[in-house]
């Protein structure tokens, strides 16, 4: 009796041997490699999804944010989070928290499809079969970025304009179509170099910190991993979001003044400079006004990327399971 209780635990280490064979504290490779052999089309599909999910979820506080940023000439003069979105409640009523929600639509989906797709090509290229790369992580996200502000930045001038109201545009349309008449085409993009400026710190930081948050939570509880992997994933990408927020602030100020000047009477800048604007913002409200609606900006970016990174993996993860069911249906 002695013997045959001692020969399956003699057993039970080879036997799962195999399975662990990326060590323990390398759990990110459990997790990232069953997505690589996802379609190019499928990232697409799955950032699309997620970058909509994410920003229609907290569109009310992105548009708090960008009165806060864009006051100072503007009707709106409120300093605090609450006192804003008091004054656009008082002043429009509750709807105008989703005022301009449709350009948000309309750009938000293909954006995020080119955003998340680059990423994963150029995370594939740049780390070279080491998933525990920061360095390639942050590349890959600028190159990301670079890439899908090209696609957002039109919609993203339209939806902050629409934002600030005061019965200036009807709609989508009827602004793309003032702006292209009174200012030219190159008023959609007159911040996306401030946007590229902005957006890649904040992607450098955000995927560098959400790939180590993730690789971080996962080791705590390697066994578990599998059933924790949606809170790994939003607790991660909650954590990046809000500290690549807070040190992105004072260039979205400057986005936000490029894109709403001239609207709701804000002032027109003379040059879209950086240097220029920074200048002016200082001078009118001193330091502080570089990091004016920081509070809603990380209380946006927070949630907002907990929701992203959770519904991509999510829908990696569904078409990982949907490759896997075609793949055997095929060998049968």
């Amino acid at each position: 009796m002695a013997a045959t209780d001692a020969s399956p635990k003699f057993q039970q280490p080879k036997d799962f041997r195999p399975v662990p064979q990326p060590p323990d504290f390398h759990p990110e490779l459990v997790v990232t490699t069953p997505h690589d052999g996802l379609h190019f089309w499928q990232f697409m599909v799955a950032g699309s999804i997620a970058g909509s999910v994410e920003h229609i979820a907290m569109f009310p506080v992105d548009t708090v944010k960008t009165h806060m940023q864009a006051l100072r000439s503007c009707p709106i003069k409120s300093v605090g989070f609450r006192q804003a979105v008091r004054s656009i409640i008082q002043t429009d009523g509750p709807s105008a928290l989703y005022r301009g929600i449709a350009a948000m639509g309309l750009g938000a989906g293909p954006a995020h499809a080119v955003y998340f797709s680059m990423y994963e090509i150029c995370k594939e290229f740049f780390s070279r079969g080491n998933p525990n790369n920061p360095a390639a992580h942050a590349i890959s996200g600028v190159c990301a970025t670079i890439a899908s502000d090209a696609v957002f930045t039109p919609m993203d001038m339209v939806k902050q304009r629409l934002q600030l109201g005061n019965g200036m545009y009807k709609g989508v349309r009827d602004c793309v179509k003032t702006v292209l008449r009174d200012e030219g085409i190159g008023a959609f993009y007159a911040s996306y170099r401030t946007t590229v400026l902005m957006n890649a710190p904040f992607t450098a930081v955000h995927f560098a910190t959400y790939e180590a948050a993730k690789r971080g939570l996962m080791g705590i509880s390697p066994d578990s991993a599998d059933d924790e992997r949606l809170a790994v994933h939003a607790t991660a990408g909650a954590a990046a979001g809000a500290l690549a927020a807070v040190v992105t602030t004072p260039l979205d100020v400057v986005k936000t003044q490029l894109q709403c000047q001239g609207v709701c009477g804000c002032s027109r800048f003379k040059s879209s400079a950086i240097g220029d604007v920074i200048k002016t913002i200082v001078e009118k409200d001193g330091y502080r006004g570089l990091m004016r609606g920081w509070i809603p900006r990380m209380l946006f970016h927070a949630p907002a990327a907990a929701i992203c990174w959770s519904t991509y993996e999510s829908s990696k993860a569904f078409f990982q399971k949907l490759n896997d069911s075609s793949n055997s249906g095929t060998v049968k």
